[in-house]
């Protein structure tokens, strides 16, 4: 096997990593906190700002405003995986997100989340 066939196999077996991010306007403090099942996909949140195509029309509207170099993207928490039994990873994922929101509280002026 070639090194480029032993890289693809490399790729191929790892496994993406699931986790809760932030995505925070450092000009005025305010956050932005999800989740997703494949933390390598935070790069495509840079590119939906980028592009103007992100759905909180409010971050998007600041990320214009403030410019990218006012904004931080970083992982928060990676969710840990049960290493027996079932494990419903969008469920504790959802419960990940649950437990960042309301540490932090991202609503209103604090934040760009809606409060449910």
């Amino acid at each position: 096997m070639n090194q480029r066939e032993e890289l693809k196999q490399m790729y191929k077996e790892v496994k993406p990593q699931a986790g809760v991010y932030q995505i925070k306007n450092t000009v005025n403090g305010k956050v932005l906190i999800g989740s997703t099942l494949n933390l390598k996909s935070l790069n495509g949140k840079r590119m939906e700002l980028q592009l103007g195509t992100m759905m909180n029309k409010a971050l998007q509207h600041e990320w214009k405003e403030y410019g990218e170099q006012s904004f931080e993207i970083e992982v928060l928490e990676v969710l840990e995986k049960k290493k027996t039994g079932f494990f419903d990873a969008k469920e504790a994922l959802h419960k990940l997100e649950e437990k960042w929101l309301e540490r932090l509280q991202p609503y209103g002026e604090r934040g760009y989340n809606r409060e449910k």
